[in-house]
């Protein structure tokens, strides 16, 4: 198998695993039906999500490194850094 596909293939699977995590923690809010446990289950998303999106990001970064020039490997690394930034200041 190609190391572009292996990469899509882990990106892919990193995100499926993210989105059983966020199906889990929504039922399990349910199952509790208590804010306080809700709360704390959403903090534990809140630390889970975005390491997944650096972690997919820095593979696809990884996947692409030969393809792209350095300025539009830059300019997508700033793009990713704004969103942070832009999370954190909400």
């Amino acid at each position: 198998m190609p190391k572009i596909w292996s990469i899509a293939l882990t990106m892919g699977l990193l995100r499926l695993f993210s989105g059983l995590l966020e199906l889990s923690a929504g039922s399990l809010m349910i199952y509790f039906n208590n804010v306080e446990t809700a709360l704390k289950i959403n903090a534990i998303l809140a630390l889970i999500g975005p390491t997944i999106m650096i972690i997919v990001t820095s593979l696809g970064l990884i996947g692409i490194a030969e393809n792209v020039s350095l300025g539009k490997m830059l300019t997508v690394v700033c793009g990713a850094t704004l969103i942070f930034i832009g999370l954190h200041k909400m």
